[in-house]
């Protein structure tokens, strides 16, 4: 007995189809590449950042290739030597500031600074000069916060900013722009 294998051509449908799980492929593996070079999502787990970020949001952070390009006021994660853990706050000190915090009021290179979104503030006093290549942290509900103001060491080095935060999302509640 002799078995007969015949080849039919593939027909357009089979080939749409290859096609479309072709396309498929490839996006996600370009989402995987673009989320490991381009961006990176973190759950925040305390109230520091209250009200503008919240425990249990997540938030979106860009790459940040260049430390450069941060300004007063970004909002990064960053790894912490000191804590051995990735941290959220806000930069208030760039590399080479002079930071006197009288009061709770902020100071920086000899002028105070406009602080709308602090909650929770403190009198607090302390004098900062920020070292090159680091940058000073606080957080935004600075009552309960252990930042930069409580560290043994209280600047990060640039080579631990792991991103800007650009958004936060948790539910339709707690969604937008950072």
């Amino acid at each position: 007995m002799e078995n007969n294998i015949t080849c039919k051509p593939t027909s357009k449908k089979n080939i749409k189809i290859w096609i479309v799980v072709a396309v498929v492929v490839a996006l996600g593996i370009l989402c995987l590449i673009s989320k490991s070079l381009l961006f990176n999502v973190y759950d925040v787990p305390g109230k520091s950042m209250a009200t503008k970020i919240n425990p249990g949001d997540k938030i979106v952070t860009t790459r940040i290739n260049n430390t450069n390009n941060i300004e007063r006021g970004n909002i990064i994660v960053f790894y912490s030597d000191e804590f051995k853990e990735e941290l959220i706050k806000r930069v208030i000190g760039l590399p080479g500031d002079h930071i006197k915090i009288h009061d709770g009021i902020v100071n920086i290179n000899g002028e105070d600074i406009k602080e709308n979104y602090v909650i929770n503030n403190e009198s607090f006093n302390g004098v900062y000069d920020v070292p090159d290549n680091k940058y000073f942290f606080l957080a935004d509900n600075r009552r309960i916060s252990v930042d930069s103001r409580r560290w043994i060491n209280p600047y990060i080095d640039g080579s631990n900013i792991q991103g800007k935060a650009i958004f936060r999302f948790s539910s339709f509640s707690s969604f937008g722009y950072l």
